[in-house]
């Protein structure tokens, strides 16, 4: 709602003139409700015939609501670092835990030859990308099938991927015995 619309809004309620509200609305940074009470501690809202109950009870507890609802508000718009570092800590650590869960396994001819968690694959392919790309490249003509041990299906199968890279390297081979 824009500035113009509240002010309207609490001259209707409050019954009273466009100055009145809108000088109620830029004491209150528009909050309707503090606007509200403004204009009733000023006496100037015009109740008219209309019925109304409150449970005052003679104490001054209006400054204390309004004060107990702006740190309501505040605690609830505001997101300290500190969250957000622990939570980014949080998701690092379900990912580290989950790299260690699977393993990346080389086999040849059905013997296992490597078998190593995920991290460490990551890390290798990051400390030598060039390197640890030519091996498994290598690795697939010479035989090997790689697969992921311990994961469960996902929306992308990596052994299935897997297995159609061996299998394509298998159709480069005959080809290229063929001719």
């Amino acid at each position: 709602m824009e500035n113009f619309e509240k002010v309207e809004a609490l001259r209707e309620k409050a019954n009273v003139s466009f100055e009145d509200a809108k000088e109620a609305m830029e004491a209150c940074n528009y909050d309707m409700l503090d606007a509200m009470i403004y204009l009733e501690k000023q006496g100037k809202v015009n109740v008219g015939s209309t019925a109304s109950y409150t449970t005052f009870s003679g104490t001054d507890t209006s400054q204390e609501f309004e004060q107990a609802q702006r740190s309501y508000e505040d605690s609830c718009q505001r997101t300290s670092i500190g969250e957000v570092i622990s939570k980014f800590g949080k998701w690092c650590g379900r990912v580290i835990q989950k790299s260690l869960e699977i393993d990346f396994c080389v086999t040849k001819n059905e013997n296992l030859l490597l078998k190593v968690p995920v991290l460490v694959l990551v890390l290798a392919l990051l400390i030598a990308f060039g390197l640890i790309t030519i091996l498994l490249v290598v690795g697939l003509f010479c035989d090997c099938k790689y697969y992921f041990q311990g994961m469960d299906t996902t929306t992308i199968n990596l052994n299935q991927i897997c297995e159609r890279a061996s299998e394509t390297c298998e159709n480069i081979k005959k080809d290229f015995q063929n001719k």
